[in-house]
Parts: structure tokens; sequence; C-alpha cells
């Protein structure tokens, strides 16, 4: 049987990485022994939490060239966030939770999109429908998906689906889904140890916005002002990746999960069209955001929509 290669984006978050590690057990209960799980990326402290906690160990990271090789995409549809060689590879499924954009395949292909705040939730779907088994670890990975994609169902993305999926799993993971997945996000809330490429790199997505290639990056804190005391710093640090990248924007989203605001920091030549975005004045490149926790539909739609 063809070894069937299963990964989020670029990057993982938590929801890429125990997506991938959910749909590899869901392949195996179809018969498909030969799937396993990827990473495209280093794992981080919130997913090496949930991890732990439910004693999972972390996919390997990817390296094999993907040429003629079967693939299932999880978390993810876009080339740019996808694994290098994904071009050449032949992608049998993809099961997602965002914009579908600059993706075709040369064949047909399973494709699950759906509007909900995460793409566990979907998983958790499909396992009730075939009527598979939902193990505990299983259980724990796909709460702890739906925690981080969700801020702990505060995020506007969350859907009622996210939170009856949760309610409906936490008795078979034997969690708390409070006092879990406060711990759990807070565990990857700290920036004091990472360094400004850490920060700026460890949840970041690139987007081709019209003519603009558009990088934004997002991370969680308990303490916006912790990362804004590095802000020269960080911002030296966007304009070095975007000169080598070729970057137009480069918007980096700093997070509250506790009172669910953000504060952004923006860097590139169109950077006052982010303010216009969300209808406030950049000052020195910075402006706060009541109320906005959400990459995908907070942000992106609105940086789309103001550089056209």
């Amino acid at each position: 049987m063809t070894k069937t290669y299963i990964f989020g984006h670029k990057n993982p978050d938590t929801d890429a990485i125990s997506s991938a590690l959910i749909m590899a057990d869901f392949e195996h209960q179809t018969g498909n022994a030969d799937a396993t799980a990827y990473r495209l990326g280093e794992v981080g402290p919130e997913t090496q939490y949930a991890l732990d906690y439910f004693k999972v160990e972390a996919p390997e990271l990817l390296t094999d060239d993907l040429t003629d090789q079967h693939v299932i995409l999880v978390d993810h549809n876009e080339a740019q966030q996808s694994a290098d060689s994904i071009q050449n590879a032949t992608v049998q499924h993809v099961i997602d939770h965002h914009r579908i954009a600059n993706f075709e395949t040369a064949a047909p292909l399973y494709y699950r999109a759906e509007p909900v705040g995460c793409t566990a939730t979907i998983l958790y779907k499909m396992y009730k429908e075939r009527g598979f088994e939902i193990k505990p670890e299983i259980a724990g990975l796909m709460i702890s998906g739906i925690i981080s994609d969700s801020l702990l169902f505060k995020s506007p993305t969350c859907t009622e689906e996210d939170v009856q999926a949760a309610e409906d799993l936490k008795s078979i993971a034997d969690v708390d889904l409070e006092s879990y997945g406060l711990d759990m996000l807070k565990a990857g809330a700290s920036t004091t140890d990472k360094s400004e490429a850490d920060i700026i790199n460890m949840d970041a997505k690139t987007f081709d916005m019209g003519d603009y290639k558009t990088r934004i990056a997002q991370v969680n804190t308990v303490d916006i002002d912790e990362v804004f005391e590095r802000r020269d710093a960080l911002e030296k640090e966007m304009l070095e990746v975007s000169a080598d990248e070729k970057y137009d924007l480069f918007v980096l989203l700093v997070t509250d999960i506790i009172n669910s605001d953000s504060k952004v920091l923006v860097v590139g030549a169109e950077k006052d069209k982010v303010g216009t975005a969300f209808d406030v004045e950049l000052d020195n490149g910075t402006a706060f955001l009541p109320g906005v926790v959400s990459r995908k539909k907070q942000v992106v739609p609105q940086i789309t929509d103001a550089l056209k």
C-alpha cells in the first residue's frame, strides 16, 4: 500500500498538529495502515502542553520530497502555507475551515471545508458519521484544537458546533474544559523566553492579497505590554524578513487571551492600508484593536479588502 502523508500548515499551531494526528487515526480505522502524521515546523509550547497532557508523541518533521506521493492536507489548502513540494504530490483529501485560495489539483479528490472554528470539529463529525471509536487521547487532541482556535470559545470564529463538540468530548477525554483550556493557553502565552524571530514566526502565515504578498503573524499572550517592550527589535526583525522574503506587508497581531483584545505592529510600504482596514490611525506602525482576536475572520478579510 502506498504511504499517505498527513500534515497541517507551516508554523503549525495546536489545531494543525492535532488534526494531523487525528486524521491519521481516522485513516487507520478505514484500513489505511500506512497513513502517517507529519508536521511542517516546530511544536509550540501550547501544543506541547496538550501532547504531554494526553501522552501523545509529536508527529515527525516532514523532510521527504512529496513528488508522486499521496497526501492529505488538514487545516490548510493554500500552497504557500504547505510543504515545499506540494505541487508535485497527489492530494487525495483536504479537511479545512479556512478560505480556499491558490489551490488546484490534476485529479478529483475529497474536499471537505466547513465554516466552523476548528478543523478538529470537522474531524469529530467525520468520526461520528462513520461510527468510529474516539479514544481518550484523540478526544483530548480534538478538544485542544478547538480550545486553541476558539481561544476558549471567545473567538468570533467559534460556532455552536465547536462548543457542542467540546462538550461531547470532555467526558471521553476526562477534562474540565475551562481549567484545562486556560492552562493550555497560558502554557503558550509567555514570550519572555522567545527571541524576536520566534515571536514573528511561531504562528505566521503568508497570504496572496491581490498584487501583494502579505505575512500575518499572531502571538497570544496574557500581557501585551510584555511583547511591545521589544517593539523596536521586533520591527527590525520584521523588516529584515520582509526584505529577504519579498513581503509587501508584515503584520504582527499580539492578542490578549484574557481580555480578548489585540494590538498590531505593521511594517511595509502599504502599512497605512492596515489602518484603513480597521478604521484606525496607526501610531508609529501600531494600533490597538479592541475585540479583535481572530486572524481568519477579523484580520485577513479586512486587510484583503483594503489592499484591493
